[in-house]
This record gives C-alpha cells, sequence and structure tokens, in this order.
C-alpha cells in the first residue's frame, strides 16, 4: 500500500476475508483510508459490502488477514481500535423519548468523555452538527433531516479519528441531502471518512476515492477523477435486426469493447479522437444486418457501476473485459 509523506493512513485492510461455511463472503481485500479524506464504499445487494463493514467495526472478526484503525488491530487490540471508531448505521441508533441533550449526554458518558469535558465537547459538536437550536427537543419530534444530524453527532462525540457512515442521506429530502453532504465534507477536514452508499451521486459529491466490491471483491478502487474519466468515456448504442460478428465489430477501427445490452442491441466503447460511428453504420449496411439505429452516449456514474459490477457480459478478443487496475 502507498502512503504519501503528507498523509497518514488511518484505516489498513489486509487481505481480509470473511467466510460462513463453505460460502466464502468477502474474498481477501485490501484497500487504506487516508486522513482527511472520504471513501466511498460501494456494491449491489449480497456484493460482501456490509459483511466489509461489519468487519471494519469489530462487530465481525475476519476469518484471515489484519485490520488496524489508527495503528490499532482491530482483533488483537478491540478496546483501542473501537476508541478511534465512529459509526452511524443506516437506522440511527437512537432513544426518541429523550432530548437531543440528555441523548447526546448519554452517548459521551458510555464513550467515556470526561466529564469535565462533557458539557463543553457536546455543546462543539451540536454546534458543528447544526443542532444548536434543537438541544432541549425530543428527538422522535424532530424531522428525519435532524435525526440524522443527531445520529452523526453521536457517532462523533468522542472525537475518532474514523467515521463510518452507512447510508447516511437515505430517506431525506433535497435540501436535507444537500445539507447533510457539506457536513460530511466538514468533517473529513478533521477526520477519515468511509461513505457506504447505493446512492451514486452522492459518490461524486463527497468522495476523494471510490472502490466498488462485487461478489466479495474489490473490483475498483481508484480516486473520484479516475472514475470521471471513465464517465467521460463515449459508447455507441447499436440496435440491429440480426446478430453481427462481435470479432468483426472489433475489428472495426475505434471500437474498444462491445458489450450486449438486450436483444439485438449492443454497446460499443469507443476511441472519441478516432469516431468509427461512419464504419460501423457501412459494416451493418454491406452485411444487410438491418440497422435500426446508432446512438452516440456518453456514460453516467450508473452506467458506470452497472459495467464494472456486470463485466461478465462484456465481449473482448481475450474474453472477459475487466476494468482497468483491476484483475480478473
Amino acid at each position: 500500500m502507498m502512503q504519501t509523506m503528507d498523509k497518514q493512513i488511518l484505516v489498513s485492510v489486509d487481505k481480509v476475508g470473511r467466510h460462513y461455511g463453505a460460502l466464502t463472503a468477502v474474498h481477501e481485500i485490501s484497500f487504506y483510508l487516508n486522513r482527511g479524506e472520504v471513501l466511498g464504499f460501494l456494491g449491489a445487494n449480497g456484493a460482501g459490502k456490509s459483511t466489509t463493514m461489519n468487519m471494519l467495526c469489530g462487530v465481525l472478526a475476519p476469518s484471515h488477514g489484519t485490520i488496524t484503525v489508527a495503528g490499532h488491530d482491530i482483533v488483537k487490540d478491540c478496546i483501542e481500535a473501537k476508541r478511534q471508531l465512529g459509526y452511524l448505521p443506516e437506522q440511527p441508533p437512537l432513544y426518541r423519548d429523550l432530548s437531543v441533550d440528555e441523548y447526546l449526554d448519554y452517548c459521551a458518558r458510555l464513550r467515556q468523555v470526561p466529564k469535565a469535558q462533557r458539557r463543553k465537547r457536546i455543546s462543539e459538536i451540536k454546534k458543528r452538527c447544526g443542532l444548536s437550536e434543537v438541544g432541549r427537543r425530543i428527538i422522535g419530534q424532530l424531522s428525519k433531516g435532524y435525526q440524522q444530524r443527531v445520529g452523526i453527532a453521536q457517532a462523533i462525540v468522542h472525537l475518532p479519528a474514523l467515521i463510518v457512515l452507512d447510508e447516511p442521506t437515505v430517506g431525506l429530502d433535497p435540501v436535507q441531502i444537500r445539507e447533510i453532504r457539506a457536513l460530511i465534507r466538514d468533517l473529513a477536514q478533521d477526520h477519515g471518512i468511509i461513505l457506504s452508499t447505493h446512492i451514486l451521486p452522492e459518490v461524486q459529491a463527497v468522495c476523494d476515492r471510490v472502490q466498488i466490491l462485487d461478489n466479495g471483491r474489490i473490483v475498483f478502487a481508484d480516486d473520484i477523477a479516475a472514475l470521471s474519466a471513465r464517465m467521460s468515456a463515449k459508447t455507441l448504442l447499436l440496435s440491429v435486426r440480426a446478430e453481427p460478428d462481435h470479432n468483426a465489430l472489433l475489428d472495426i477501427d475505434g471500437v474498444i469493447a462491445v458489450k450486449r445490452v438486450g436483444e439485438g442491441r449492443f454497446q460499443l466503447e469507443i476511441d472519441d479522437a478516432n469516431n468509427p460511428a461512419e464504419r460501423v453504420a457501412e459494416y451493418t449496411v454491406i452485411n444487410r444486418l438491418g440497422l435500426y439505429e446508432l446512438i452516440p452516449r456518453q456514460m453516467d456514474l450508473e452506467q458506470v457501476f452497472v459495467d464494472i459490477t456486470t463485466n461478465d457480459n462484456a465481449l473482448h478478443p481475450e474474453g472477459t473485459l475487466h476494468p482497468e487496475g483491476t484483475s480478473p
């Protein structure tokens, strides 16, 4: 794992796996998180994302491999490691019949915040999370957005090095979503943050780096710029009556990869500097394939995610097309 001189690695995951009998939920994954970064952790249902989050937070022990949080092994030195952790699950662990002040005081005592510092710490956390005006309000009477803020506040009341947020904006309205995203970016100045989400625009809005988990393996891991570069890739959507020769399509100058996306429909990844649209149209006409449509388009984040996690459908001269920088 690489580390620049001006960055501190807060989380190190080295060849970690988790087995349930004969089932392998997570296959020897490795990654890291620097202080001051927001790492987007993506994956479809069943990809192993929740299992990985549980291992990171010390809820599950890995079957093999090591996880360290702020230099503390999550298994061998679990108490110290967990002291460096703040966690907001998808359903915030709130006591709805307590006031915000009562609840945060309770959480601070659980987290062993010294009594002499407790009142000041809670006041600072409320201010940072936009809760200063609702300290005496009963949590159950707050809006969903404010309840999420309380959930984040309990996760950071002990000033942890690492904050793990699981779907922090689910169920919020657009204004509340923007406010929570701004709060996450603010928190990233002093902490490392792992953000688990199904909301793909959230990744673009707040994350510095992204990794995608599929079938228990990391299939993409890079910074947001690399993901944006993938999104800038141009494609052609080809729709024909008869089945084309896939190798012939790949032989057309400017066609990089071919993927079936439906009956008689194919997505062609192309070299935009050498756009092959005219040559593809000519090929379909000469071979009487019955050209219905040939539509240029630019990939969005959703399409990139689908392509990466369903790359077994890609057609490539050497077999499966794997994302750049990953291995089969």
